[in-house]
């Protein structure tokens, strides 16, 4: 692909990044990447691109270093697409784009924490149902790598929450008034006090958001948590399943969404927006209890 930038913009990050990634395809095709898809076939059925134009996109992110190329098979060769750690540096771009989207191009551009029953971007986590989570590592509050999936048992309960801290002064400026944000340490406790209808039912609790593992330890401490909490800042989850997000004190966090994941990584059940923290749990709980 020929090069866009005129001279005055060789000192310009904006404009030089833009030459690799400022085009339709070649983002899609990372967003794709960050969801597990690795296969030439598996992009081209996704993004319904032609062979020519998507052959063209994987040079080119191959050669700026955002995807590694390795061969899977030998006869005939075929090549895996991955990304590199330059590629998974890209995702919170990504996350930023899809939160300003959800924001002004389908949302009145309100910063919130919640989103209306109606939505598109309510149908877009629905859609989750059926998917496959991709094999990836999350650092707990100790800093230990886990699988967001428990490999032994049945159901894994993933509830997604925006922060929850250990001090109050620790809250962001102005966290009490945005719509959806309060609650996290509700959640979390009401996990806590029916963990072992959980355990019974088959299931593993995880809760996850964006805070750092040290956040994460402190308020898991205090308030005596039995389960993992995995920290997503550095959003690989987030973006391999698209999950809603908004920014408050420059930082991108999860809206709160669970998740009901099968040990074959299958996500089974959505519950988007939470409205009711409680009753959250509650539905959570059936919908383990009454998975087949």
């Amino acid at each position: 692909m020929a090069q866009r930038t005129n001279l005055g913009d060789a000192d310009c990050s904006i404009a030089q990044a833009l030459d690799v990634v400022g085009d339709w395809w070649t983002l899609l095709i990372v967003r794709d990447a960050a969801r597990g898809l690795e296969r030439f076939e598996e992009f081209q059925r996704e993004l319904g691109v032609s062979r020519k134009v998507l052959a063209e996109r994987l040079k080119l992110l191959v050669e700026a270093g955002v995807l590694v190329r390795e061969p899977y098979q030998e006869r005939p060769v075929r090549h895996a697409y991955r990304l590199s750690p330059r590629g998974r540096a890209l995702l919170p771009v990504l996350v930023a784009l899809q939160d300003w989207g959800d924001t002004w191009v389908l949302g009145e551009g309100e910063m919130t924490a919640t989103t209306d029953e109606a939505s598109r971007e309510a149908a877009r986590v629905h859609a989750l149902r059926g998917t496959r989570l991709p094999e990836l590592l999350l650092p707990d509050r100790f800093g230990e790598l886990r699988d967001p999936v428990a490999p032994d048992t049945a159901y894994t309960v993933l509830y997604c929450f925006p922060g929850a801290y250990a001090r109050a002064e620790s809250y962001p400026p102005g966290w009490a008034g945005i719509p959806g944000a309060r609650g996290c340490t509700l959640e979390s406790c009401t996990y806590r006090d029916r963990l072992a209808e959980f355990t019974a039912a088959g299931a593993t609790v995880h809760g996850v958001s964006t805070q750092r593992p040290d956040e994460q330890r402190e308020f898991a401490e205090h308030e005596r948590l039995r389960f993992p909490l995995l920290s997503d800042a550095d959003l690989a989850l987030t973006a391999a399943l698209r999950l809603p997000t908004f920014r408050a004190a420059g930082v991108s966090r999860l809206k709160r969404a669970t998740l009901v994941v099968s040990r074959d990584r299958t996500v089974r059940e959505v519950l988007y927006p939470v409205r009711d923290i409680e009753a959250s749990v509650t539905a959570a709980l059936a919908a383990v209890r009454g998975a087949p």
